[in-house]
């Protein structure tokens, strides 16, 4: 099983948004949709052995579980409608219990501590100051955490610098968020570059 865990520091917390403006009003709800995009798509398939969490402004967990999901697109924007179904079912998530809102999509009242107490395997933190991925072994079960457009915050990089197992770099220059999932992707796939 792979995961990964997005970070969104502007992110909504309600239903409230429109679909039309993801990338100002809705809090570069843009960024984490591309990120669930790259997280699952294939050519022509979507990869059943992921998970992925975004943590909405530290307040709710929306959990993509991989194996179950319907209705996902690769546009931003049915990823987005997604999302706002979360959403409108935060109510009926009662503390860490989650709802499924969508066949495959899950909200809790979670946020990022409560998060990463919960996964199991061997937790790494993208980061561009981090290790280069063809200088580190493949992990099993692996949790990446990275953040969105903002850099992690101090509390968050305190956290992880305590938790993490291992702190990895995707390159030489900074990527989007979405393209460091499809070059994790990428590493996992040929077992570090090696099988083509």
């Amino acid at each position: 099983m792979r995961q990964f865990i997005v970070i969104g520091h502007d992110a909504p917390t309600t239903d409230e948004f429109s679909l039309d403006d993801l990338a100002g009003g809705a809090g570069r709800l843009d960024v984490l949709c591309r990120c669930v995009s790259s997280g699952f798509f294939l050519s022509h398939a979507i990869r059943e052995d992921v998970r992925l969490f975004l943590v909405l402004s530290d307040e709710f967990t929306i959990r993509f579980e991989g194996s179950e999901l319907r209705r996902l697109n690769p546009d931003e924007r049915s990823t987005a409608a997604l999302v706002r179904a979360a959403l409108t079912a935060r109510e009926e998530a009662i503390g860490h219990m989650e709802v499924e809102s969508t066949p495959g999509v899950f909200v809790s009242r979670r946020g990022f501590v409560d998060l990463l107490d919960s996964v199991a395997g061997t937790v790494i933190q993208l980061h561009e100051d981090g290790t280069p991925l063809p200088e580190s072994e493949v992990p099993e079960n692996p949790t990446f955490v990275l953040s969105d457009h903002h850099d992690f915050t101090e509390r968050e990089a305190e956290l992880l610098s305590e938790r993490a197992d291992a702190r990895l770099s995707v390159g030489p220059e900074a990527l989007h968020a979405n393209h460091a999932i499809t070059v994790v992707h990428n590493w996992l796939d040929t077992d570090g570059f090696a099988n083509y």
